[in-house]
């Protein structure tokens, strides 16, 4: 499976690790994942979702159906 939160659509970045001599090699930054199981009441299941830390954050704050609607609408779920 990929490394994208399934709610915010983040994913890996690439960037440099820097020596102390200045010099230059690729390197990846991946987001903060975790898997987790969270009930939906509207839907009367549970679902699992791989979601980063703000993920998580804007699903405490919206409430997980309006969070998966969202996601759905921009086309990340």
């Amino acid at each position: 499976m990929s490394r994208v939160c399934q709610i915010t659509g983040k994913k890996a970045v690439v960037g440099n690790n820097v020596s102390h001599a200045n010099n230059k090699t690729k390197r990846k930054f991946s987001p903060n994942l975790h898997t987790k199981k969270f009930y939906v009441p509207e839907l009367d299941e549970w679902i699992y979702l791989k979601v980063s830390a703000h993920g998580m954050r804007i699903i405490n704050k919206k409430g997980i159906y309006n969070s998966l609607v969202e996601a759905s609408e921009k086309g990340i779920l």
